[in-house]
């Protein structure tokens, strides 16, 4: 394979020279790798990458194409599918001669032969509940650190638009979060991608929600999500409730709709204080994003469901 553009430079690969000149060299998950300083092209390996990118305001040449990427997919046409997250087709990325290719360190098997066709740097990506930071430490490593700052920006201009039309008993409305899977009932808990949003916002979760990563793993094994029995559905009551499947596939997520309406028929749902007061509200599967994009149409859902309400 050819080496495109500014030759990349890493812990396995430090006998190829390099013009400092072009060349930035950065610190990632897999080492150090010298990308050019005026790149123009550039390939992501999955989801949380594209996204990124796509909210600083830049298109990639080519990604790779899923249901978690359903919510920005406007944003990528025209734009070359390279295939699967965790398979994407490398003589696809060859053909595209990107300058740049870059992803989360779970593509790291794969990392010595993406190095070979063009500077590559992965991101450390634990959870979708440091959407944040991994969003800020993206922006270092293809050296765009000031469109990250406007971007996050506009996202805390908005936070602060929320709370004051939510007004002073902000703090004390509890908001719970429900995934429904095929075979369990699971609560998101604060550290989860949803529940940071949650808290940016100024609100509160019930108790048996307000579990931070570190507690969350120690008791679950999972940082960001709980599974609760349909006994231990008091455990999912609040003054409001954001429900959803997380599902894109038609077939599966109509399965589920039908296990909601099925949730729906129970006493100890229909005792919970929020459903007494009309206060569920499904929604898409962005709930469970990992990026800007995503984070941003969770709050276009606080200022549908909440803002009229809170100020009848």
């Amino acid at each position: 394979m050819l080496i495109f553009g500014c030759q990349s430079q890493n812990i396995e690969n430090k006998n190829i020279s390099l013009s400092q000149e072009n060349c930035l060299e950065i610190e990632h998950s897999q080492g150090k790798t010298c990308i050019p300083k005026n790149w123009q092209t550039v390939v992501t390996l999955d989801s949380v990458t594209a996204e990124n990118l796509i909210a600083l305001g830049i298109k990639p040449v080519g990604t790779t194409f899923s249901s978690l990427s359903q919510h920005f997919e406007d944003e990528l046409i025209n734009v070359t599918n390279i295939g699967e997250i965790g398979e994407p087709n490398l003589e696809k990325i060859l053909q595209l001669k990107p300058d740049l290719i870059v992803g989360i360190d779970s593509n790291e098997n794969i990392y010595n032969q993406l190095s070979q066709i063009a500077p590559t740097v992965l991101v450390k990506f634990n959870h979708s509940g440091e959407w944040r930071e991994v969003f800020k430490n993206f922006s270092i490593l293809i050296n765009k650190e000031e469109l990250w700052q406007k971007s996050i920006t506009d996202y805390e201009n908005r936070l602060v638009e929320f709370k004051q039309k939510m007004g002073n008993n902000l703090a004390e409305i509890e908001v719970s979060v429900v995934r429904i899977y095929p075979d369990s009932i699971n609560l998101y808990l604060r550290d989860s991608f949803a529940g940071t949003i949650l808290t940016d916002a100024g609100l509160s979760r019930p108790e048996s929600q307000n579990i931070g990563a570190e507690e969350a793993q120690k008791i679950t094994g999972n940082p960001i999500q709980m599974k609760i029995s349909k006994e231990a559905l008091n455990q999912a009551d609040g003054d409001v409730i954001f429900i959803w499947t997380g599902e894109n596939d038609p077939q599966i997520n109509a399965e589920l709709q039908q296990k909601i309406i099925e949730l729906q028929k129970d006493p100890l749902w229909q005792n919970l204080k929020a459903v007494k007061n009309g206060r569920v509200y499904q929604v898409p599967s962005y709930w469970i994003g990992s990026g800007p994009l995503a984070a941003n149409l969770i709050l276009d859902d606080l200022f549908k469901y909440l803002v009229p309400l809170e100020n009848k």
